[in-house]
Order: C-alpha cells, then structure tokens, then sequence
C-alpha cells in the first residue's frame, strides 16, 4: 500500500467540494435541519409532558450519534458512487491503485465527513439547546469509534451491492443504513422492541452503543457491557 496514491484520491475527492455548493449544503444541510427539528420536538416533549420518561431529553445526544454511524456509511458508499457518475471507476484500477488503497482513502474521507457534520452539530446544539454532547464523558470516544466502524461496514456491504446489481441499486446508498435504524434503538430503549426482534438488535453493534450512552446518561453506569457486546 503506498500512501502518495491514497492521498491523490483523497485529494481527487477534496477537490470536488471546492466548487460545489450542492455537495458542501449535502454533508451540513440535513445534519442540521434534523437537529432543528428534533430539538424543539425534545424541548416540547419535556416542557409539556414532564411525566414522560427522561430519556426524551436524550434525543439530541442520540440524534448526534446516530448521524455520526449515517455519514460514516455515506463516506464510503457516496465516495464510490462519485467514481461511478464519473465513469472514472475503470481508468482509476488500470492505474496502479490498489482496492484495498482505494477503501483506505474511502475511509478517510468519510472520517473528515464525520468530523465536520459532529462539531457543526455539536456547536448548533450547544447554541440552540444548551445541549452538551461532552456530558456522555469519557465513553464519547468509543461510543464514536464504534459507529463509525459499523458505518464502514454498512457502506461497504452497499458498496458491494451496488457492483453487483448496477446502478439500478443507487437508492441503497441513502436507505440501506435507515433499515437498520429501528434495531439500532436509536430514540428508545430495547425492551420496547418485540420479543423476537430484541434477539436480531441484541447483534447489532449500535444498538449497544445507544444502549450504552442512556445508561451513562440516566444512572453514570460504566457501559463495559454493551461496549463488550459492540
């Protein structure tokens, strides 16, 4: 593996957002409405309905994480595809790069995508909401770390099935990593899951991790556990 060859399409890629609005408004405009919104939807929840559970106002530390796993998979899946709406993918392995040079740079960009949309909401939530993110401690960086593995590996097996059945599957790119989102126990704990589902999100790395960070988050448990379990 030859670093001067990862860092060439790392910057191939760079280059692409230097005149693009579109694609600069893609990595911050969504982050961004869906804190506005679930932010005044948490604000509401525990304004007017003070009996409900406290983990309502967990929403926003959840809804953070939860896009940090989203633009860990994005990273990967939108990298390929830019390659493919340029028909570049050919010229690119007639070229000395190697696959697994090629996945390292993927992988590198979808961690500077990570970076960018976390401290952008990170800043907006502490702005909008008084939400501190640093409350979750010390845990906040495996919890991170995790996700962002598991969104490597979402993108990659969408990556997979892109080259396998074309760009007729270009759609998976945005919606294979939402059909996770209910076993992942995003927004709610995992006995609110039926019985049978429990089993399939018990196997699902985020699901401890969001497991693990209402556990910091209610009682300052040490989530050894769930971590183990991820």
């Amino acid at each position: 593996m030859k670093l001067h060859r990862v860092t060439a399409l790392i910057f191939r890629h760079l280059y692409l957002y230097r005149r693009s609005l579109p694609r600069i408004m893609e990595i911050f405009y969504w982050p961004f409405l869906d804190l506005v919104i679930w932010g005044f939807i948490t604000l509401y929840l525990a304004r007017y309905q003070p009996q409900l559970p406290g983990f309502v106002t967990f929403f926003l530390g959840a809804l953070i994480l939860w896009d940090i796993l989203f633009r860990a998979q994005q990273g990967i899946t939108i990298t390929f595809l830019e390659e493919l709406w340029a028909r570049n993918l050919m010229n690119l392995f007639a070229s000395p790069l190697k696959p697994s040079e090629f996945l390292v740079a993927t992988m590198a960009m979808s961690i500077m995508k990570v970076a960018a949309v976390s401290i952008v909401m990170a800043v907006c939530a502490l702005v909008f909401y008084s939400y501190n993110v640093l409350m979750i401690g010390l845990w906040l960086g495996p919890f991170v770390l995790n996700l962002v593995v598991t969104g490597w590996i979402i993108g990659v097996f969408t990556t997979s099935l892109i080259m396998r059945f074309g760009q007729e599957a270009e759609v998976l790119a945005w919606s294979m990593v939402f059909l996770f989102q209910p076993i992942s126990c995003v927004f709610y704990p995992l006995e609110v899951l039926p019985v049978w589902l429990q089993g399939i999100a018990w196997v699902n790395p985020a699901a401890h991790i969001f497991e693990g960070m209402r556990a910091v988050l209610t009682a300052g448990q040490a989530p050894l556990n769930h971590l183990a379990w991820a």
